[in-house]
């Protein structure tokens, strides 16, 4: 029986897709293909696309997240927890720290309407969402940083954000994507009917639309996966064997310039006269110029001619930079 071609999907279904929830599906796969591609989408999915989010917060003169604020209701760190539920999204492209200022009074809640309406840049998405309680007596002002981030980076590492007594960092969950899931199918090719189709189900927050997720998943993957070509593993070994050679001679040479010169081959007279200078090492010598040596005491042309041959011999030269060997090290 003759021996099917490897089976690949010709293109991407989209059985349907708004801007929260999309439905893909991708068929015929080999055997096995559905778990090795699915799992490999989702996955990066739910860890990698960039989103922004609430990185920390100033109330007036409140210190922590465990104060309270006169005249509202929830707790600073209910409101965190209100805040942390708000889903952003761009509508203008630039710098990607930003910081919104919320000033409200003669309102008896805060929602997520009101930081839209404080800003051109974001839209908030689920503007309905409730973030504390207030007497309408109250001059409440809110501080936002917001910035662009993947997966989830704990209130600690945004402390620098703001070097501010009064800046309380908060937790940031930057990704904005929901839930992915995905089923396998079995579908038919010709009269084999053990190939697979492979369904794949976003749901996002509404910041980015699941097929532009999918997209976005899927160059990451791409990207990666082209350095495990053939081409680029040869590049890659052929840079890492250069850098050895390149180590390995570094050390040779310098364990060839920490030679003591005692342990040289030098006649009497020039030993003496370099020992005389403090110069005690090859890298010493090396180092020199040779103007420098004809001003030693008792140094003459018949010891630079024996040290010429000997730099010489070892293939070295003088007023050599010896510096980047770090000779002082052990």
């Amino acid at each position: 029986m003759a021996v099917l071609a490897f089976q690949m999907p010709d293109k991407v279904v989209m059985e349907k897709a708004d801007d929260f929830h999309g439905i893909f599906e991708f068929k015929p796969l080999e055997p096995g293909y559905g778990v090795t591609v699915g799992n490999a989408l989702r996955r990066v999915l739910l860890s990698s696309l960039e989103g922004y989010a609430i990185i920390g917060i100033k109330m007036g003169s409140v210190l922590h997240e465990f104060s309270t604020v006169e005249g509202v209701v929830e707790d600073v760190s209910e409101i965190i927890l209100n805040l942390k539920m708000l889903r952003l999204k761009k509508l203008v492209e630039d710098e990607s720290s930003q910081k919104i200022t919320i000033q409200l009074s003669g309102k008896s809640e805060l929602t997520g309407k009101d930081i839209t309406d404080a800003t051109n840049e974001f839209e908030v998405l689920n503007p309905e969402l409730v973030i504390c309680h207030m007497d309408e007596s109250v001059e409440l002002e809110l501080e936002l940083f917001l910035d662009k981030g993947r997966g989830y980076v704990p209130a600690e590492e945004n402390r620098q954000a703001e070097n501010s007594a009064s800046y309380i960092p908060i937790d940031a969950i930057y990704t904005p994507i929901k839930n992915v899931t995905y089923s396998i199918e079995n579908t038919r090719v010709e009269q084999k009917t053990d190939y697979e189709k492979l369904v794949m189900d976003i749901q996002t927050d509404g910041s980015i639309h699941p097929e532009d997720a999918l997209k976005g998943a899927a160059h990451l993957l791409m990207r990666h996966l082209a350095l495990i070509s053939d081409q680029n593993i040869t590049l890659d070994y052929l840079e890492t064997q250069q850098e050895e050679e390149v180590d390995e001679e570094f050390v040779r040479m310098r364990k060839q310039l920490k030679t003591a010169l005692s342990e040289m081959d030098l006649s009497v007279r020039a030993y003496n006269c370099l020992k005389a200078a403090n110069i005690r090492t090859l890298g010493d010598l090396v180092s020199l110029e040779i103007s420098d040596m004809m001003k030693f005491r008792n140094f003459g042309k018949k010891s630079l001619t024996e040290l010429e041959q000997l730099v010489s011999d070892l293939g070295l030269t003088f007023g050599l930079d010896i510096v980047k060997y770090k000779l002082d090290e052990d």
